[in-house]
């Protein structure tokens, strides 16, 4: 990592996406995941909420659990697909109790999947931004939204939805975290428009570390996040050489993120999904360590 000037630990932000476990065996690697990472001092871990809320309880059980057992702030996120604004403002009031202050504001997928037509459910909130003035109006939360540097699948251009992201900010969003890319330049170019729009909360680059290719490359395909050839060749060959993708995957991940702190950006905010080893290398080489508690004198 010759020639990467890095900033001091206090310099470089880091958050965690986990999705909720839909079984035991899930369950203990999600707190494995968890209990490695939650040293290295995240700002937050968000916890994701299944389309249409179908893992509401599950949601609520992991940042509860975060909450009580763990130093890590928790950030649920919440939907309004299919659902009324009592029933969502419930589920906000749901995570006030349980010593959530952090909300992730979704629109969220129709039911049909992405692609489908987004019909907002007659007595709920009507888009994103509504949701943010809403949670907004219901007690002192951060709320981080999301944010698309090659647009949103349902968006007619970037600059429709940079005008969603303003709506969003007006409402009171603090903070957008990006669906994941691999082409640096679409991030850079993105923040530039963004910020020649007058918006100016933090733009925080959402980073996947591939630990299954073809999988990545599915859910890149349905949420139109474009993956370079060059990205595909380098884990060509390795479907059953599962040593050999790690070492890759890493490499990969590190070069994407080593580039965009040499172009000034300090906070990432790393899908997990669910596993901690890559990550884990990836903030040790940023220079983050685990924090260590000072026995009492």
């Amino acid at each position: 990592m010759a020639g990467h000037a890095l900033p001091s630990r206090g310099g470089i932000h880091v958050s965690f996406e986990f999705f909720p476990p839909k079984n035991d065996e899930m369950e203990a690697l999600l707190w494995e995941a968890v209990e490695r990472l939650a040293p290295l001092g995240p700002l937050f871990a968000s916890v994701t909420y299944g389309a249409g809320g179908t893992t509401r309880e599950r949601t609520h059980g992991t940042v509860s659990r975060m909450v009580r057992e763990t130093d890590i702030r928790p950030a649920a996120h919440l939907t309004c697909v299919g659902a009324t604004r009592e029933a969502v403002d419930d589920v906000i009031r749901s995570y006030t109790e349980a010593g959530v202050r952090h909300i992730v504001a979704l629109r969220g997928d129709p039911p049909a999947g992405v692609g489908a037509r987004y019909e907002p459910h007659p007595g709920g909130y009507a888009s994103s931004a509504d949701l943010v003035a809403g949670i907004k109006s219901l007690g002192d939360f951060e709320v981080s939204v999301s944010a698309y540097p090659e647009k949103h699948p349902e968006s007619p251009s970037i600059a429709f939805d940079i005008d969603i992201l303003k709506a969003k900010v007006d409402a009171g969003a603090n903070r957008a975290i990006t669906q994941f890319f691999f082409d640096n330049e679409h991030y850079l170019r993105y923040v530039d428009r963004v910020r020649e729009a007058g918006i100016d909360i933090p733009i925080v680059p959402g980073i996947v570390p591939v630990q299954n290719f073809n999988q990545v490359r599915s859910f890149a395909e349905r949420c139109g996040t474009s993956v370079p050839r060059r990205l595909a060749e380098r884990f060509e060959g390795l479907d059953d050489d599962v040593a050999t993708r790690k070492l890759v995957a890493a490499a990969v991940a590190a070069e994407q993120v080593f580039d965009l702190v040499d172009r000034g950006v300090s906070d990432f905010h790393f899908y997990t999904m669910n596993k901690a080893d890559l990550v884990y290398a990836i903030c040790h080489l940023l220079g983050l360590r685990p924090k260590v508690e000072k026995a009492a004198a």
